[in-house]
Protein backbone atom coordinates (compact mmCIF):
# COMPACT_ATOMS: atom_id res chain seq x y z
CA UNK A 1 0.00 0.00 0.00
CA UNK A 2 1.10 3.56 -0.67
CA UNK A 3 2.15 5.77 2.20
CA UNK A 4 -0.76 7.86 3.55
CA UNK A 5 -0.34 11.38 4.89
CA UNK A 6 -3.06 13.13 6.87
CA UNK A 7 -2.54 16.86 6.48
CA UNK A 8 -4.10 20.29 6.55
CA UNK A 9 -1.90 22.61 4.51
CA UNK A 10 -2.92 25.55 6.69
CA UNK A 11 -0.62 23.96 9.25
CA UNK A 12 3.06 24.84 9.06
CA UNK A 13 4.31 21.34 10.08
CA UNK A 14 1.94 19.76 7.56
CA UNK A 15 3.33 21.97 4.81
CA UNK A 16 6.89 20.99 5.71
CA UNK A 17 6.03 17.30 5.31
CA UNK A 18 4.11 17.89 2.07
CA UNK A 19 6.96 19.92 0.52
CA UNK A 20 9.55 17.36 1.62
CA UNK A 21 7.61 14.44 0.15
CA UNK A 22 6.97 16.26 -3.13
CA UNK A 23 10.52 17.52 -3.49
CA UNK A 24 11.95 14.04 -2.96
CA UNK A 25 9.49 12.20 -5.19
CA UNK A 26 8.07 10.18 -2.31
CA UNK A 27 4.81 8.52 -3.40
CA UNK A 28 1.95 9.17 -1.01
CA UNK A 29 -1.80 9.43 -0.79
CA UNK A 30 -2.92 12.64 0.85
CA UNK A 31 -5.93 12.80 3.13
CA UNK A 32 -6.97 16.37 3.87
CA UNK A 33 -8.06 16.79 7.49
CA UNK A 34 -9.67 20.23 7.75
CA UNK A 35 -8.86 21.73 11.12
CA UNK A 36 -11.39 24.55 10.71
CA UNK A 37 -14.15 21.96 10.36
CA UNK A 38 -12.94 19.97 13.34
CA UNK A 39 -12.25 16.89 11.23
CA UNK A 40 -9.21 16.09 13.38
CA UNK A 41 -11.56 15.49 16.31
CA UNK A 42 -13.56 12.76 14.58
CA UNK A 43 -13.61 9.15 15.75
CA UNK A 44 -12.45 8.06 12.29
CA UNK A 45 -9.29 10.18 12.48
CA UNK A 46 -8.66 9.03 16.05
CA UNK A 47 -8.05 5.58 14.60
CA UNK A 48 -5.01 7.04 12.81
CA UNK A 49 -3.88 9.42 15.54
CA UNK A 50 -5.48 9.03 18.98
CA UNK A 51 -4.10 12.47 19.92
CA UNK A 52 -6.35 13.93 17.19
CA UNK A 53 -3.69 16.20 15.73
CA UNK A 54 -2.20 16.68 12.29
CA UNK A 55 0.11 15.79 10.72
CA UNK A 56 -0.21 12.04 10.91
CA UNK A 57 1.14 9.23 8.76
CA UNK A 58 0.09 5.68 8.00
CA UNK A 59 2.47 3.22 6.37
CA UNK A 60 0.57 -0.05 6.06
CA UNK A 61 -0.21 -0.92 9.69
CA UNK A 62 2.33 1.50 11.12
CA UNK A 63 1.03 4.90 12.21
CA UNK A 64 3.04 7.90 13.33
CA UNK A 65 2.33 11.41 14.57
CA UNK A 66 4.47 14.50 15.24
CA UNK A 67 5.97 16.31 12.28
CA UNK A 68 9.65 15.87 13.15
CA UNK A 69 9.21 12.13 13.71
CA UNK A 70 7.45 11.82 10.35
CA UNK A 71 10.16 13.80 8.54
CA UNK A 72 12.88 11.63 10.05
CA UNK A 73 10.99 8.44 9.18
CA UNK A 74 10.71 9.57 5.57
CA UNK A 75 14.42 10.42 5.34
CA UNK A 76 15.36 6.94 6.53
CA UNK A 77 12.81 4.93 4.58
CA UNK A 78 13.20 6.63 1.22
CA UNK A 79 16.96 7.25 1.21
CA UNK A 80 16.67 10.92 0.30
CA UNK A 81 19.79 12.98 -0.54
CA UNK A 82 22.18 13.19 2.39
CA UNK A 83 21.98 16.97 2.76
CA UNK A 84 18.47 16.74 4.23
CA UNK A 85 19.72 14.82 7.30
CA UNK A 86 23.49 14.38 6.97
CA UNK A 87 25.27 11.20 7.98
CA UNK A 88 28.20 13.27 9.23
CA UNK A 89 27.84 13.10 13.01
CA UNK A 90 28.28 16.80 13.76
CA UNK A 91 26.13 18.07 10.87
CA UNK A 92 23.50 15.51 11.87
CA UNK A 93 23.63 16.80 15.44
CA UNK A 94 23.22 20.40 14.26
CA UNK A 95 19.98 19.48 12.48
CA UNK A 96 18.80 17.72 15.66
CA UNK A 97 19.75 20.76 17.72
CA UNK A 98 17.73 23.12 15.55
CA UNK A 99 14.69 20.83 15.43
CA UNK A 100 14.71 20.49 19.22
CA UNK A 101 15.01 24.26 19.73
CA UNK A 102 12.48 25.23 17.06
CA UNK A 103 9.55 23.35 18.49
CA UNK A 104 9.60 25.06 21.89
CA UNK A 105 11.05 28.43 20.85
CA UNK A 106 10.53 29.81 17.36
CA UNK A 107 7.34 27.88 16.65
CA UNK A 108 5.81 28.93 19.95
CA UNK A 109 6.59 32.61 19.48
CA UNK A 110 5.46 32.62 15.82
CA UNK A 111 2.12 31.07 16.76
CA UNK A 112 1.61 33.52 19.62
CA UNK A 113 2.42 36.49 17.38
CA UNK A 114 0.01 35.32 14.70
CA UNK A 115 -2.80 34.70 17.16
CA UNK A 116 -2.31 37.90 19.13
CA UNK A 117 -1.89 40.26 16.18
CA UNK A 118 -4.11 38.64 13.55
CA UNK A 119 -6.36 35.80 14.65
CA UNK A 120 -7.88 37.35 17.78
CA UNK A 121 -8.55 40.88 16.43
CA UNK A 122 -9.21 40.13 12.75
CA UNK A 123 -11.06 36.83 12.84
CA UNK A 124 -12.49 36.70 16.37
CA UNK A 125 -13.04 40.42 16.93
CA UNK A 126 -11.11 40.37 20.20
CA UNK A 127 -8.36 42.86 20.93
CA UNK A 128 -5.30 41.62 22.77
CA UNK A 129 -4.08 44.02 25.49
CA UNK A 130 -1.28 46.21 24.16
CA UNK A 131 1.16 45.08 26.83
CA UNK A 132 0.47 41.42 25.96
CA UNK A 133 1.00 42.08 22.26
CA UNK A 134 4.22 43.97 22.98
CA UNK A 135 5.54 41.09 25.09
CA UNK A 136 4.60 38.59 22.37
CA UNK A 137 6.41 40.54 19.64
CA UNK A 138 9.43 41.05 21.91
CA UNK A 139 9.61 37.28 22.46
CA UNK A 140 9.43 36.76 18.70
CA UNK A 141 12.29 39.22 18.19
CA UNK A 142 14.44 37.36 20.71
CA UNK A 143 13.90 34.05 18.95
CA UNK A 144 14.51 35.55 15.51
CA UNK A 145 17.83 36.88 16.75
CA UNK A 146 18.74 33.46 18.13
CA UNK A 147 17.85 31.98 14.73
CA UNK A 148 20.15 34.45 13.00
CA UNK A 149 23.00 34.76 15.50
CA UNK A 150 23.31 31.17 16.70
CA UNK A 151 22.01 29.01 13.86
CA UNK A 152 22.36 30.93 10.60
CA UNK A 153 25.36 33.16 11.30
CA UNK A 154 27.15 33.73 7.98
CA UNK A 155 26.16 30.40 6.40
CA UNK A 156 23.98 29.92 3.33
CA UNK A 157 21.74 27.52 5.28
CA UNK A 158 21.21 26.75 8.96
CA UNK A 159 23.69 23.89 9.19
CA UNK A 160 26.03 24.56 6.29
CA UNK A 161 26.12 25.06 2.56
CA UNK A 162 23.11 22.89 1.66
CA UNK A 163 19.45 22.86 2.62
CA UNK A 164 18.44 20.48 5.41
CA UNK A 165 15.35 19.53 7.37
CA UNK A 166 16.19 22.43 9.69
CA UNK A 167 15.76 24.96 6.88
CA UNK A 168 12.52 23.41 5.66
CA UNK A 169 10.98 23.49 9.13
CA UNK A 170 12.21 27.05 9.69
CA UNK A 171 10.96 28.52 6.41
CA UNK A 172 7.46 27.06 6.65
CA UNK A 173 7.17 28.58 10.12
CA UNK A 174 8.59 31.97 9.19
CA UNK A 175 6.61 32.41 5.98
CA UNK A 176 3.38 31.56 7.76
CA UNK A 177 3.77 34.29 10.35
CA UNK A 178 5.35 36.71 7.85
CA UNK A 179 2.39 36.50 5.48
CA UNK A 180 -0.11 36.50 8.32
CA UNK A 181 1.28 39.59 10.01
CA UNK A 182 1.69 41.45 6.73
CA UNK A 183 -1.97 40.92 5.85
CA UNK A 184 -2.72 43.45 8.59
CA UNK A 185 -0.57 46.05 6.83
CA UNK A 186 -1.19 44.97 3.24
CA UNK A 187 -2.26 48.50 2.25
CA UNK A 188 1.09 49.82 3.47
CA UNK A 189 3.67 47.78 1.54
CA UNK A 190 6.60 50.02 2.45
CA UNK A 191 5.91 49.44 6.12
CA UNK A 192 5.29 45.75 5.63
CA UNK A 193 8.39 44.93 3.62
CA UNK A 194 10.95 44.57 6.46
CA UNK A 195 8.83 42.27 8.63
CA UNK A 196 10.60 38.95 8.97
CA UNK A 197 13.21 38.27 6.28
CA UNK A 198 15.69 39.92 8.63
CA UNK A 199 15.33 40.29 12.37
CA UNK A 200 14.48 43.99 12.54
CA UNK A 201 11.64 44.96 14.82
CA UNK A 202 8.89 46.03 12.46
CA UNK A 203 6.14 43.40 12.51
CA UNK A 204 4.08 45.39 9.99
Amino acid sequence: MVLELYLDLLSQPCRAIYIFAKKNGIPFQMHTVELRKGEHLSDAFAQVNPMKKVPAMKDNDFTLSESVAILLYLTHKFKVPDHWYPQDLQAHARVDEYLAWQHTALRRSCLRALWHKVMFPVFLGEQVPSETLAATLAELDVNLRVLEDKFLQDKAFLVGSHISLADLVAITELMHVHLGLCQVGKNQPAQCAPCLPDTQTHHC
